[in-house]
């Protein structure tokens, strides 16, 4: 059986942290070790988790952000696998369970994912057709936005060696920039089944933080496009997206009279 180690990076939310944490320990299938990654939290996380949770490994850092929260963790795991989850979110009891039995019946795959149930200001919601997920090579399906949940995921370990870790120069979009590496190889399993329930609406959530999010949708196309050794489809692809959202950012960006925008990003764009 597959050992799991659990990451679950934190900033500032104690008041969530508590709810995931739970639903990990409630899990039928029991991980191997939960590792709290604390990002230069000042809420009392570092009390609520000594306190209360005895057998969390918690690890303190500057704050530097979740990308290089979840590094450390994933550094630090013990596990074949690694589970992640974000400490706004939470697990149904039997996430880990479903996923390491669709493992065993279907070896060889270094990524599985869930659908999910969304909570938007504590009321549940349907999600957009976009946000629909998949399995199989999706790597087409990953290119207009993020096309996997962090917290729905489980990793093979080693992959990490190969493709490298969470990309600590992105402030957002991180996931989106690991999800092309790891599709862009691999086939991904999928489970139709909601493992995690999201839970969204606050005022922390990254994508509330940071405006214009196609900004690191497009750094990632770049860097994965000069990084990556893509089938021709799959690079034609990228390159189409590409040049569609830096399309979209420089109209804004010449309406708004960003400059700054412009002079990153405009050096990219081949109308043609």
């Amino acid at each position: 059986m597959h050992s799991v180690s659990v990451i679950i990076p934190s900033h500032n939310r104690a008041h969530t942290l508590a709810r995931a944490l739970d639903s990990v320990l409630a899990q039928t299938h029991a991980p191997d070790e939960v590792i709290v990654v604390d990002d230069g939290s000042t809420d009392g996380t570092e009390q609520l988790v000594r306190q209360h949770y005895a057998s969390v490994i918690y690890l303190k850092q500057d704050n530097r952000g979740v990308s290089a929260a979840r590094n450390r963790g994933i550094r630090q795991a013990r596990g074949d696998w690694i589970a992640l989850l974000d400490s706004d979110d939470e697990w149904l009891p039997h996430k880990l369970a479903t996923q390491l039995h669709m493992l065993a019946q279907q070896p060889g795959n270094t990524l599985i994912h869930s659908d999910e149930i969304w909570i938007r200001h504590g009321v549940r919601v349907n999600p957009m057709d976009k946000h629909a997920k998949a399995g199989g090579w999706i790597f087409h399906h990953c290119l207009p936005l993020c096309a996997i949940s962090p917290s729905a995921t489980m990793i093979q370990a080693e992959l990490f060696h190969e493709i490298g870790l969470f990309d600590e120069t992105l402030p957002a979009c991180e996931d989106y920039d690991l999800w092309l590496r790891i599709s862009a190889r691999y086939p991904v399993l999928y489970c139709e089944q909601p493992l995690i329930i999201k839970h969204g609406g606050h005022a922390d959530q990254l994508s509330r933080q940071h405006w214009g999010m196609d900004r690191f949708r497009i750094r990632a196309l770049h860097k994965c496009l000069a990084q990556q050794a893509l089938a021709e489809a799959d690079r034609r692809a990228a390159e189409d997206m590409l040049q569609s959202k830096l399309r979209v950012l420089l109209k804004g960006a010449h309406k708004h009279n960003n400059l700054e925008i412009i002079r990153e990003f405009a050096p990219l764009f081949n109308p043609a």
